[in-house]
């Protein structure tokens, strides 16, 4: 039995749902095996809750697996009571949350439940980008359960449970004393998991979350906000070394909920509210300061393998639900390693796919360097963003001016009695003509030149002008990157 299980299956449910709301569907659905003697076990319910609810009046279908009912395995029933839940949440348009503490497959029927497992698999990829689908993990979730995770949206897992695939003590050469990867942290830091938290930081997470996105591919999520479009984000210059911060100040009322805060920390992911309305943010994130506003770590201007693929993931969502996105960017090049070069152009394909497919409003403000083709990938005008700023600072070209001087110049370089000075004096002249953020808007790169502390209402702005926006994509079924 797992250790989670001194809170209930339904207390899980009750501290999520809003008060009193949760109905209960399948209650007397029992085990129909007779193989092993199940017949003689109590299977109630058959180990798992389903119902459905709301959270802050919205409409959710939800289901919790009991682990004092046979460890909370998947059996025939158990699945059936899943799918049909997923099928009532397609019809009414809701999203569905899981809520996982289960042994697994229940080995005493085999292969009827191993078609349940499957017809689960297909009711959430049929679901993909239709209704949100959110789950937590509070105790076991092996195997192929750990498939679902993987299926979902986006994940939550208690502090102490475990998840994966195959058990730390099957890996080759490992043991989970040595390296526990079915840890939730372990499963966060390999972007698997997007929160980790106690029970009650879970509830308050999974609240949040619903909160912000809207019920289904077809509705639109609009909050109430005091907060003033022109309100001037002063600090805003500052804190862009680390996104999550000046995304932050930018949000209405200062909430912004970070995606993956674990995993890739140089590319920054979240949710946040503009003007009431709900938008997905990416940003390249340069260091990361703690609670105590002390820099914890630094990162270089460029993007990784797994931070275009977090990125990538996090848009591709945000377009399937209407969802605008906003980019702030500050990118020089690529991460030059060998382990990365084995991944970083397909990573980058990827999500320079995800952004000039995305149909949903697209705004990219500049805020530091944009050089070569990694800011083409970061939602540049020339990929299909709607709406470009940029801060006077910035520098937008294919190199550091520098860099590009040394290159041009190299025989009047070599032959200059001061090698200094002359790189000094061609690098200011290539990036007055081309690199400058003049230069870029020059060239209708960029449309509005705009101060920091005036981000929030120009981005505000920009959202609402392209909120009817239309945009026509040629016929095809899916695309290959």
């Amino acid at each position: 039995m797992s250790e989670a299980t001194q809170v209930s299956a339904r207390d899980r449910i009750e501290s999520i749902l809003d008060d009193s709301s949760f109905v209960e569907i399948g209650a007397g659905v029992r085990a129909r095996a007779t193989t092993f003697n199940i017949q003689e076990k109590d299977t109630s319910a058959d180990g798992v809750i389903t119902g459905y609810g709301v959270i802050n009046g919205n409409l959710v279908y939800v289901y919790s697996q009991d682990a004092t009912v046979m460890n909370g395995s998947v059996g025939e029933m158990h699945a059936k009571k899943i799918a049909g839940l997923y099928d009532m949440a397609m019809k009414m348009g809701a999203p569905v949350i899981g809520l996982i503490d289960s042994a697994g497959l229940r080995l005493q029927e085999a292969t009827d439940a191993l078609d349940g497992f499957g017809k689960i698999y297909q009711k959430m990829s049929l679901a993909s980008g239709v209704i949100p689908q959110i789950t937590a993990v509070y105790g076991n979730c092996g195997g192929g359960l750990a498939v679902l995770t993987a299926l979902s949206d986006f994940t939550f897992a208690e502090e102490k449970a475990k998840l994966f695939v195959n058990s730390p003590n099957a890996l080759e050469g490992n043991y989970d004393s040595k390296l526990d990867t079915a840890s939730a942290t372990f499963q966060a830091e390999a972007g698997v998991v997007d929160y980790v938290g106690d029970a009650e930081a879970i509830a308050n997470g999974i609240r949040q979350l619903v909160s912000l996105l809207p019920a289904n591919n077809e509705d639109q999520t609009f909050a109430e906000s005091q907060d003033d479009l022109n309100r001037v984000c002063s600090d805003l210059e500052a804190e862009i070394a680390d996104p999550a911060l000046a995304l932050t100040d930018i949000a209405d009322d200062g909430l912004f909920m970070e995606v993956k805060a674990s995993y890739a920390k140089d590319m920054v992911t979240g949710f946040l509210t503009v003007n009431g309305a709900t938008v997905g943010a990416v940003a390249n994130r340069t260091a990361l300061f703690d609670e105590e506003g002390e820099k914890a770590a630094e990162y270089a201007a460029v993007l990784t393998v797994d931070g275009a693929k977090k990125a990538t993931q996090f848009i591709q969502f945000c377009d399937a639900f209407e969802i605008p996105v906003i980019t702030l960017t500050n990118v020089e090049g690529f991460e030059a390693t060998v382990a990365s070069e084995k991944e970083i152009a397909k990573a980058v394909a990827s999500l320079t796919a995800a952004f000039a497919e995305a149909s949903v409003p697209k705004v990219n403000v500049i805020t530091g360097k944009a050089y070569g083709s990694a800011y083409v990938a970061m939602n540049s005008k020339s990929i299909g963003a709607d709406m470009t700023f940029a801060w006077p600072n910035a520098s937008i070209g294919m190199m550091d001016a520098n860099l590009a001087a040394k290159i041009m110049y190299a025989d009047e370089i070599s032959k200059a009695d001061d090698v200094s000075a002359k790189i000094s004096e061609k690098a200011a002249e290539y990036a007055n003509l081309q690199s400058s953020v003049e230069s870029a808007a020059a060239r209708g790169y960029v449309d509005v030149v705009i101060e920091p502390q005036d981000t929030r209402r120009h981005i505000a702005y920009a959202l609402e002008m392209l909120y009817t926006k239309r945009e026509d994509r040629p016929a095809k079924k899916h695309g290959t990157v």
